[in-house]
């Protein structure tokens, strides 16, 4: 029988891959539904003059009610990928790892707010918001955090991430080299390409996919020989 001790540490483990997993791909799931929605509503040019919130106010409400759940989703992805890693993770590369991931969120966040913003006031104030200088610097600026920086930030933590799982192995080397090949075209792709942040939330759902899968594999393993022996 195994010590308490180490029996938590087994148990904790085994579900650290697939608590991540799930935890991934909710995120994936949520920030694509809610950038979609945005896409499908908001017009590529940030300064445009809001005739959106004439027509597409709800489906922005949605969208933006979507993005604190895939926050807290991803918050969950990177602790658990933490306590995977655990004593085998690099001091440097842990800290750009979890240094991207919360600045992607925040700017993330505050992008979603701005809109948001945006939306309350032209409820309150219809007239006074359309055409305004205030509209135009609040969206410009909206677009800017999340065109620019927010998807920079996405490429550092999948450069960071993929660093990682060569040095430890947690997920394939393929999708390791796939996290660094996609993180350069968000460092050096042009702001203008339409739906650019999609690129980060269907990688960590490729990187979530496979370790659930993984896990799968792995438990199916260890059950085998057990069934074999109650069989014998």
């Amino acid at each position: 029988m195994m010590p308490p001790d180490s029996a938590t540490t087994a148990a904790q483990f085994l579900r650290a891959p697939r608590a991540a997993a799930i935890a991934g791909i909710l995120f994936s799931l949520l920030l694509m539904a809610s950038v979609w929605l945005l896409r499908e509503s908001l017009p590529q040019d940030p300064l445009e003059a809001g005739t959106w919130l004439q027509t597409s106010s709800q489906s922005v409400a949605t969208a933006l009610h979507l993005i604190p759940f895939a926050g807290i989703s991803f918050l969950w992805f990177i602790g658990v990928l933490r306590d995977r890693l655990g004593a085998r993770e690099d001091r440097l590369f842990a800290t750009v790892f979890l240094g991207s991931g919360l600045l992607f969120l925040a700017m993330l966040f505050f992008s979603a707010a701005v809109v948001g913003g945006l939306v309350v006031t032209y409820t309150a104030e219809p007239t006074r918001v359309l055409g305004s200088a205030t509209f135009s610097v609040a969206r410009a600026i909206s677009y800017e955090v999340m065109n620019v920086y927010a998807v920079r930030m996405a490429g550092v933590f999948m450069i960071a991430t993929s660093t990682l799982a060569l040095r430890t192995g947690f997920i394939a080397r393929w999708i390791a080299l796939v996290g660094y090949a996609l993180a350069l075209l968000l460092l050096l792709t042009s702001r203008y390409i339409d739906r650019l942040i999609l690129v980060f939330p269907l990688w960590v759902l490729l990187t979530s996919c496979y370790m659930l899968l993984d896990d799968l594999r792995r438990r199916a393993k260890e059950k085998d020989p057990q069934d074999f022996r109650s069989e014998g």
